[in-house]
């Protein structure tokens, strides 16, 4: 059939999804306003927006989670009604989540067959089938995952790769794609966009959901633009440019410029001697107090793991971490809390939501923890110093009662920054504090970092993007299978010279 397109221009098309006119309202508040989509056969679409602009509602109702207030949908050329998860999952449509949907506690097969199991002709569940087919799956995805091992002895890269594999097994039409990558390197990135690409000729359509521009660039065909539950603007990837997206999905807030501001440093408050745990060893350095030391290295080289071992929630094997000249017990979380040792983990959903309380009682949880000897919590304390966090963090959030999970996983992100917070912590362990978090957010965190640092606190930020260090910075610490393979000033840092230390490509260069 023909119809005008975005642009006005007169094409012959057939499009796979088509979205028109979708509100969506939660409590008299409405977070779309007669929004449209259009996605066609073989293309990735990227759906770009900030936090709170309104993509995971549509995809939400797309996906029969939510019921849409007016609007239509129609799929494959029919139109939806009465939209289930079941009749989408029926459809062809099959939603990757950011935050995985995974049991950790069965294993690999179970987790893609659940609901779905295979039965012999004698009604019983034929287990030897689904592990041949699951491993199959695997080989010609090329990913290597034990299908008969539980989903708890996988990385979290493994769990991505997993959730991806699940959706494409059952041959879905269109999938979506909702920050796919935070967890993969970048050989396991290009991995993904090669099975992409693959799938794409065979006409199967991908609405892609990120924050990365150059991944959104690399691998989209076209793009749609929400702001504030509004749509903004759609069309073809190749004839844009990176500026003029950012500035329609953040309008007049964005700034492009650099942020990273030179401070006055105290003395050394954190020193490590030669500490060594799971996935790291020997690592030996000094931070002082206000200083901001970006951590680096390919997926697995051993920074993420040396926080969370600094943090206590893995163990040390060997040497010891200083606070202010003290020693800090090692295999203790409450030990580096009480020494004013704060961390914001990676794995969002796996360990900092607690799904069943409040945004409120999320955000206070820490604290009280190390203050539990108080016999009462007065929620009109922390009613007041959430308030405070809400504005420095711009959370968007309708009431502090509502569930955690109510927000999105940008917001989320930032109720646990206010958690640790609340703690007073002088040092902060910040684990891929922007994972999820849109354009316009990740400026106004690099400032929150930069105030804090400005305040005195001392800070190690852990990221795979080179730009986020560069941005927030003094030093940079790369490393390589498990140990430092160098350290940068902030003049020196860029992405190919951290590249050059996180694949061993110069040696060791001791500039600590």
């Amino acid at each position: 059939m023909i119809k005008d397109d975005h642009f006005g221009r007169m094409e012959l098309f057939m499009s796979l999804l088509e979205m028109n006119g979708i509100c969506k309202s939660f409590n008299g508040i409405q977070v779309l306003k007669e929004v449209s989509l259009r996605v066609e056969a073989g293309e990735v679409h990227a759906l770009l927006g900030e936090n709170g602009a309104g993509k995971s509602t549509l995809m939400n109702i797309l996906t029969g989670v939510h019921d849409k207030d007016a609007g239509t949908v129609v799929f494959d050329g029919k139109e939806m009604k009465n939209i289930s998860v079941k009749s989408s999952e029926n459809a062809g449509i099959a939603f990757v989540h950011q935050e995985l949907n995974l049991f950790n506690d069965l294993k690999v097969y179970e987790n893609i067959f659940l609901c779905r199991e295979y039965t012999n002709k004698f009604g019983k569940v034929d287990t030897k089938r689904m592990i041949k087919e699951s491993r199959e799956l695997f080989e010609e995805l090329g990913v290597e995952i034990d299908p008969e091992i539980e989903v708890s002895g996988l990385t979290t890269s493994q769990k991505q790769l997993l959730e991806i594999s699940k959706a494409l097994f059952f041959k879905a039409k269109l999938l979506i794609l909702d920050e796919p990558t935070t967890a993969l390197n970048n050989s396991e990135i290009e991995h993904l966009f090669h099975i992409i690409e693959r799938l794409k000729e065979s006409g199967t359509a991908f609405i892609f959901i990120s924050h990365k521009m150059p991944e959104i660039f690399r691998i989209s065909d076209s793009y749609t633009i929400f702001r504030n539950g509004e749509f903004i603007d759609s069309g073809k990837i190749s004839e844009a440019d990176t500026d003029t997206i950012i500035q329609k999905m953040v309008g007049e807030n964005y700034s492009s410029g650099e942020i990273y501001e030179p401070r006055q440093k105290g003395e050394a408050v954190l020193k490590l001697e030669n500490l060594s745990g799971e996935g790291f060893c020997d690592v030996s350095f000094e931070v002082k107090k206000g200083e901001i030391i970006g951590l680096t290295g390919l997926q697995g080289a051993g920074s993420s793991e040396l926080l969370q071992c600094m943090f206590g929630a893995t163990p040390a094997y060997g040497g010891n971490m200083y606070v202010n000249g003290n020693c800090v017990p090692h295999h203790s979380i409450q030990a580096a809390m009480k020494n004013k040792v704060a961390m914001l983990p990676a794995n969002r959903k796996e360990n900092s939501v607690v799904p069943d309380m409040s945004i409120l009682e999320n955000m206070y949880l820490a604290e009280h923890v190390l203050s539990k000897k108080k016999p009462c919590i007065s929620k009109k304390q922390e009613e007041k110093k959430y308030q405070n966090f809400k504005d420095i963090l711009n959370i968007k959030a309708a009431d502090s009662a509502d569930f955690i999970t109510s927000l999105s996983g940008g917001n989320q992100q930032k109720v646990f920054l206010a958690r640790w917070l609340d703690t007073d912590a002088d040092i902060l362990l910040l684990d891929n504090p922007t994972q999820g978090i849109d354009i316009g957010a990740k400026a106004e965190i690099y400032r929150l970092i930069l105030k804090l640092a400005s305040e005195g606190k001392t800070i190690l930020l852990n990221t795979l993007e080179i730009p986020e260090i560069k941005k927030v910075a003094d030093r940079c610490i790369v490393f390589y299978n498990g140990k430092i393979a160098g350290s940068l000033a902030h003049s020196q840092i860029d992405e190919t010279t951290v590249m050059s230390y996180a694949t061993n490509a110069v040696q060791l260069e001791e500039v600590l």
